[in-house]
């Protein structure tokens, strides 16, 4: 049987570790330097996408996502904002529906769309990812990346459970190069902190509160609940805490 969870947008105002104020930050880069079409590339619940058509009103926005629960409330969300019409939102896959050219970009956390299946536990995709990002964009435009990196050397108990690879991931340092690598130059770094971690982390981590406050813990699927928040607070706070970080690099093609 499945349990049905409380959604994380009901906690969480971005699904990465994201607060508010770098927000703000990372999208007036986007907005300074874009111009026609941006595209949010695994868009989500469309929370960036939508400041930054707010932030810039004279923008267009294009959020693509396979997720038709995120896509559903994105489309509340957008259609509440007085910048919901300059932005369209597409459920679907996002390398069949790309634009072959937009004048900026979004990707968060978004890089395994362009590697192997999650299933296989390949090193996540970066130099792809990127590369698919610039053949999209014209020299000068503004892509904003964001993805998942090693903040300290991985440790056995850090990577049992995500996909128990050393190499899953690479450093910032490793990320940068990559970026130059793939025609990009670097205009601003930043990476997530302690508390934009254990914020995003709480939100998830909440489901499994909000699903026991309404059932009880003698509810038939109560030990299922237990067992499943045990072993996401042990994946974090025993594990991954502190060394899974994740960053974002402000970027413009070149």
């Amino acid at each position: 049987m499945t349990i049905d969870f409380s959604a994380p947008h009901q906690r969480l105002r971005f699904n990465t570790p994201l607060s508010e104020a770098r927000a703000q930050q990372l999208l007036a880069f986007v907005a300074q330097r874009a111009t026609g079409t941006v595209v949010d590339v695994g868009c989500g619940w469309a929370g960036l996408l939508l400041r930054l058509i707010e932030l810039k009103p004279t923008l267009r926005g294009l959020g693509i996502d396979l997720s038709a629960e995120a896509i559903a409330h994105a489309k509340t969300l957008v259609a509440a904002s007085s910048a919901g019409a300059q932005i369209d939102l597409l459920c679907g896959d996002v390398k069949a529906n790309l634009p072959a050219e937009v004048q900026g970009a979004i990707c968060i956390g978004a890089s395994q769309i362009w590697g192997s299946p999650v299933e296989e536990r390949q090193p996540l995709a970066y130099a792809a990812a990127l590369a698919a990002l610039r053949e999209r964009v014209k020299p000068g435009a503004p892509v904003l990346y964001g993805e998942a990196i090693w903040s300290r050397p991985p440790t056995a108990a850090a990577v049992a459970p995500l996909s128990g690879r050393l190499d899953e991931f690479v450093s910032l340092p490793d990320l940068v190069d990559l970026a130059w690598q793939q025609g990009f130059a670097l205009v601003q770094a930043h990476e997530a902190n302690q508390d934009e971690w254990d914020e995003f982390e709480s939100g998830h981590q909440a489901k499994y509160a909000d699903w026991l406050a309404e059932h009880g813990v003698d509810h038939p699927d109560a030990a299922q609940v237990l067992s499943r928040a045990q072993g996401q607070r042990a994946a974090y706070f025993r594990g991954y805490r502190g060394i899974l970080g994740m960053a974002y690099l402000c970027l413009v093609a070149v």
